[in-house]
């Protein structure tokens, strides 16, 4: 499908160029060419496809979603397991309404609490219970286990470097201000 994208691109383009005549040519897109086109479908597939992997593992193995863990985990890891709602969406890449949602979930389940910040009453604050913990530690070995036998198993030690590389690399040109990633790059 995507192939024939790309195809009915440069078919749009011919037709354009036909009818503008050559005085008005749009300018040439920057095609890809056949290494960057296999590049590019090759990370497009893992970015399909590796997270419905995981969010099934995480499904049949712990009955909780992807997203789920990663905002579990984000609290797990902050100072008193406690993040701002706002801050808690950024970091799950979320918008705030879905992250409520979620949380609202996860609070049902005993695994969040909310409360209002007792420095700023605008905002909301979201905390791992106990049981929310206990939830991230009984998870953790089954989502590692995933991601190394879907990522790094497959990769040598080398990939993986550059794997890191090439990720930070497009991040920066997402989002220059991005802080998940952290290290040097």
């Amino acid at each position: 499908m995507v192939q024939v994208i790309f195809t009915r691109r440069r078919f749009t383009h011919e037709v354009l160029r036909a009818t503008l005549g050559p005085m008005e040519t749009p300018e040439e897109p920057r095609w890809l060419d056949e290494e960057e086109r296999q590049a590019w479908f090759a990370l497009a597939s893992v970015l399909m496809r590796l997270p419905s992997a995981l969010d099934a593992q995480l499904q049949r193995d712990a009955g909780i979603s992807h997203f789920e863990y990663q905002v579990l985990a984000g609290l797990s890891e902050a100072p008193d397991r406690t993040l701002r709602m706002t801050k808690l969406a950024k970091f799950a890449e979320s918008a705030l309404p879905r992250l409520s949602q979620v949380v609202g979930r996860l609070e049902k389940r005993g695994w969040v609490r909310r409360t209002p910040d007792p420095t700023d009453g605008r905002y909301t604050l979201a905390t791992l219970t106990g049981d929310g913990w206990a939830k991230v530690v009984q998870t953790a070995p089954g989502h590692v286990a995933a991601v190394r036998s879907l990522v790094f198993d497959p990769l040598t030690k080398a990939q993986a470097r550059q794997l890191t590389d090439i990720g930070r690399r497009i991040m920066r040109t997402i989002d220059p201000d991005d802080r998940c990633l952290g290290g040097p790059n």
